[in-house]
């Protein structure tokens, strides 16, 4: 059944393209684009279907929506506020479309310190040929274990690949029910505490909910294997960066790498610049090809979903946020 669908201000270029597309693909819905908060609020009052960041004057213009498409695969805390989570309106976001990307990203991590670059980058930049104990250790995969904190798209995949290189993953997940290809484990996150320890590596890829904010602290951290290397492509917030500078600087772990931080820019000043056995990536994991026509592409599919009655992709626990 036809509706109205609405994109919220700020109208972008991208989102009037989307707009013809979703015109084109799915011609019977009434699509607009509102170029400031006035329009929206008159556009609202008709619409079944919204994508962009409401507000609670906002969301009481909207006496008839039913969907609202968040504009990101992990929007701040902050988009749900009260009002929206206690309403019956359902939340979609954009998850799933950067897997390949990231968990790429998280591979590169894995090897570069499985085979000591972290170690001879910085040596080369400094012309040093390594030799003797400047020489790093290496870290045999087929017998190494990671623990990944988050098994959903890009868990998952990045199990896939760890497999490949016959690394044992125990997988760490409050929503999934069996384990993914590639996972040999799979344990629920009061769990943790006791499986952190057999990590040589421990990957997060946690969103951002009330449960994980902060979640790797000095307290987990201590559970680590003392040559344990830390990967955060989640969210920033799960990790505390003093706790994190602590224990690099001490010994406590082996190394990590964070492509995620809980200020960011990583501020000049914070030890984490110098700290040794870390690499730093500027929030770029997701970085790569295709992306805005595989957002375009889940919003069209969802658009369909909605006017044929069939459940929506990427539903999100408003509660949790994810």
């Amino acid at each position: 059944m036809s509706y109205k669908f609405v994109f919220l201000p700020p109208a972008s270029d991208r989102h009037r393209q989307w707009a013809e597309a979703i015109r084109a693909a799915l011609p019977d819905l009434d699509v607009s684009v509102c170029p400031d908060r006035a329009a929206a609020l008159g556009e609202l009052a008709e619409a079944r279907g919204a994508f962009g960041t409401l507000d609670a004057e906002l969301l009481a213009a909207a006496s008839e929506l039913q969907w609202l498409a968040a504009p990101a695969a992990g929007p701040r805390p902050q988009f749900y506020f009260p009002e929206l989570v206690a309403s019956d309106v359902t939340v979609t976001n954009i998850r799933g479309i950067y897997s390949d990307h990231i968990s790429a990203q998280i591979m590169s991590y894995v090897l570069a310190f499985a085979r000591g670059l972290h170690v001879y980058i910085p040596l080369q930049v400094e012309g040093v040929w390594a030799q003797g104990e400047q020489r790093a250790n290496t870290i045999f995969l087929p017998e190494a274990t990671a623990v990944v904190i988050g098994v959903g798209g890009i868990g998952a995949e990045t199990a896939r690949h760890l497999d490949h290189f016959g690394v044992h993953v125990i997988g760490v997940d409050p929503r999934v029910e069996s384990p993914p290809p590639g996972v040999r484990e799979l344990i629920r996150p009061d769990a943790l505490d006791d499986h952190i320890g057999r990590g040589d590596f421990v990957i997060m890829t946690a969103p951002q909910t009330p449960s994980t904010q902060g979640m790797m602290n000095a307290a987990l951290i201590g559970k680590m294997k003392q040559t344990a290397i830390l990967i955060n492509i989640g969210r920033g917030s799960n990790v505390s960066l003093d706790d994190l500078a602590d224990a690099l600087d001490e010994g406590r772990i082996g190394g990590a790498a964070l492509d995620v931080f809980e200020t960011e820019p990583l501020p000049a000043d914070h030890r984490l610049w110098k700290a040794p056995n870390f690499l730093l990536t500027p929030h770029m994991a997701g970085d790569g090809p295709y992306l805005d026509n595989r957002r375009r592409d889940l919003l069209i599919e969802n658009c369909r979903r909605l006017r044929d009655g069939e459940e929506l992709l990427n539903i999100v626990d408003k509660a949790n946020w994810f």
